[in-house]
């Protein structure tokens, strides 16, 4: 068949979607979750079924489930004996897929991935998962360890941080990579949350990954005003189930890493690996490396 949709199949006692361009292992799983629909892949280890364990698998910056990266991370991980289910993150758009889409205005807020990953952990205790996982990559990484620091980790057995990233540093580099000052954004943005106008955008403005874009002075706010209690030093202090904090030897994006969360790894629950020489990326055969050190990990 020509179409990317190629039908339904029945799995683990669920009816999926199989789509072009995957293994046979490999179904988009959808999710309603308020008004919006979430979209996923779910990737069976081979002779596993879900009763023998999951690992979700959170995205980085505005990115999706079938980005370079995330498709090394899936591909490693049930190479190696891992179910996983990689999940969209909405971003405040119904069914989205692929890389957003600036042209989009922006009304989600940071703290809406912490009820999307709980509505998938939900989904997959639902379907009668075993031992749950969740691993994070870049700033999927700092909000998979910002749910578990509030939830408790009530459902999670392990916990997988990517090359996570701090949410301030997006604040700090914004004057570099769009050439303007960001104080006074968020001061028009206080403005306007203080006037109960939280949902009002502001037009023509740099917003992660967008060059230019409009967005809401309260999504504004979530993400360059980052809670503190929200980073991954202050996260990790909070954790009580084992996790695994995979760094980046060559990373551009975060390389002081080990000396951030330094402080916060005197818990004998929380491991690091440096995977030496990888970029942020993990790319080459370094994902390869992370995938070992992931894979020890979940069998210890």
């Amino acid at each position: 068949m020509t179409s990317a949709l190629l039908g339904w199949v029945r799995c683990c006692g669920l009816l999926l979607v199989l789509t072009a361009g995957t293994p046979a292992s490999a179904f988009e799983v959808r999710l309603g979750h308020g008004a919006l629909n979430l979209r996923a892949t779910l990737e069976l280890a081979a002779g596993k079924s879900l009763a023998e364990g999951l690992l979700i698998l959170v995205h980085g910056t505005m990115g999706h489930r079938d980005m370079e990266v995330m498709r090394l991370v899936r591909r490693t991980l049930v190479e190696r004996g891992h179910s996983t289910l990689a999940i969209n993150l909405s971003l405040g758009v119904d069914a989205r897929e692929g890389m957003f889409d600036c042209a989009v205005p922006s009304r989600h807020r940071a703290e809406d991935a912490l009820t999307e990953i709980d509505a998938w952990v939900q989904w997959a205790r639902d379907q009668g998962a075993g031992r749950l996982g969740l691993v994070g990559f870049s700033r999927g990484g700092q909000q998979a360890a910002w749910y578990a620091a509030q939830t408790g980790q009530l459902h999670l057995a392990r916990l997988v941080l990517l090359a996570p990233t701090f949410a301030a540093d997006a604040a700090n580099a914004y004057a570099p990579r769009f050439g303007a000052p960001l104080e006074p954004l968020l001061q028009r943005a206080q403005a306007l949350e203080q006037q109960g106008r939280a949902d009002e955008l502001l037009a023509g403005v740099g917003f992660l990954n967008c060059e230019s874009t409009s967005v809401s002075a309260g999504a504004l706010l979530s993400y360059y005003r980052p809670a503190r209690d929200a980073e991954p030093d202050a996260t990790l202090r909070r954790v009580r189930v084992p996790t695994l904090l995979v760094v980046a030897g060559a990373d551009a994006i975060v390389p002081d890493l080990p000396t951030r969360v330094a402080a916060s790894l005197d818990n004998n629950l929380i491991r690091m690996v440096v995977v030496d020489g990888a970029d942020h990326f993990f790319r080459d055969l370094y994902g390869e490396d992370a995938a070992d050190a992931i894979d020890a990990f979940l069998r210890h």
